[in-house]
């Protein structure tokens, strides 16, 4: 692992979250590459979050796994799993699928990350810092069918928000509060970086991420990977708008968990990225975006033997309502600087279903 910002020798890489979805995946490709891990949890002693963790151990993926106690609302709480770590990546959140008020919403995913920056800057050891951010950091109002690429911020075209966009609304919006969290803690990150000298950060921004489930606690409530359960239940899914459910009509723009993972580890390990790098992961190429009756019908395609596909409604093959033409982005950039390969659409979705097969959620 020559002409690489760090290697296996350098010590371990400290991963946050990493019971959750992606934070699990993120573990699971740096044993593969030989890594030993810090696996950051809040209660490792809870077996639903954290047993496919520790059987990752017999699975003899190369590298090795030791969990560590860690909370985000306390300063200090990172300083042993990070000590003599790499790499730290920040997978982790106190976001739970609606669950929080706004600003709850915020302070977990930008008020608390003090915490694990001061964490940091106690090892006296971290080269890079990978943090997950979200595409929410990215996109913005824009026309039907505009390309998102790594230069978009979502605080971009204020008035295409009617001017919602502001500090004052954190408290009122949960969407707002989300995507101001993730784009205020990027800024911050980099800032730090660069007073600091000492460590790089840089940032993943997911879409709309689905791929195998490892355990059934991955099935989080309105998650993309439980709206693709849906359907494959015969069933709709829908969006709380906070006064009524919304159809579910969308532009998917799908990425695969995995590869989402891969990223993490790629932007930890590449020369490439520099303090204040993002990579927006999301589909590969146009087969990756798909409106919602689009995707049903992929799914009917893939899953024959499943009776009925939910989904919107659909009259003589057509859809019954329009769907506006956004998000469209790209893992371009992911692709040329990092050098990630990805999964194709159909076999993301077809280890996504058979994953929740194999869990007894269908």
């Amino acid at each position: 692992m020559s002409e690489t910002k760090i290697k296996i020798e350098d010590g371990p890489v400290a991963v946050t979250g990493a019971s959750g979805y992606i934070g699990s995946r993120i573990v699971e490709d740096l044993l593969e590459q030989g890594y030993s891990v810090n696996a950051c949890v809040r209660d490792a002693s809870n077996a639903i979050k954290t047993e496919h963790l520790h059987e990752m151990n017999e699975k003899g993926l190369g590298g090795s796994v030791e969990l560590y106690e860690g909370d985000l609302f306390k300063k200090g709480s990172y300083d042993k799993a990070f000590f003599g770590c790499s790499a730290v990546i920040h997978a982790g959140a106190t976001v739970g699928f609606n669950r929080e008020t706004p600003q709850e919403v915020y302070d977990g995913c930008f008020t608390e990350n003090e915490h694990v920056l001061s964490s940091i800057k106690q090892s006296n050891s971290v080269k890079r810092f990978v943090f997950t951010s979200s595409f929410a950091a990215v996109g913005h109002p824009r026309p039907e069918g505009y390309i998102f690429s790594e230069k978009d911020w979502c605080g971009d075209n204020v008035d295409g928000y009617k001017g919602a966009w502001t500090e004052d609304n954190i408290a009122k919006n949960r969407d707002i509060a989300y995507a101001m969290a993730k784009a205020n803690t990027e800024k911050m990150i980099y800032k730090a970086a660069q007073e600091d000298g000492g460590f790089e950060a840089v940032s993943i921004n997911p879409l709309h991420v689905i791929g195998p489930l490892m355990s059934e606690n991955h099935n989080q409530f309105f998650s993309w990977q439980f709206f693709i359960l849906q359907l494959l239940k015969g069933k709709d899914f829908g969006f709380w708008d906070g006064k009524q459910i919304r159809p579910s009509t969308m532009l998917w723009n799908v990425v695969d968990v995995r590869d989402v993972a891969r990223a993490h580890r790629l932007a930890a390990e590449s020369l490439k990225p520099k303090n204040g790098s993002r990579y927006i992961l999301s589909a590969s190429d146009r087969s990756g975006e798909m409106f919602t009756w689009e995707l049903q019908a992929k799914l009917k395609e893939l899953f024959s033997d499943i009776g009925e596909i939910g989904g919107e409604q659909m009259l003589d093959g057509k859809p019954t309502n329009k769907t506006y033409d956004s998000p469209r982005s790209y893992c371009s950039l992911a692709k040329s600087e990092l050098g990630l390969s990805t999964y194709s659409i159909e076999e993301t979705l077809l280890a996504t279903g058979n994953s929740q097969i194999r869990l007894n959620l269908i």
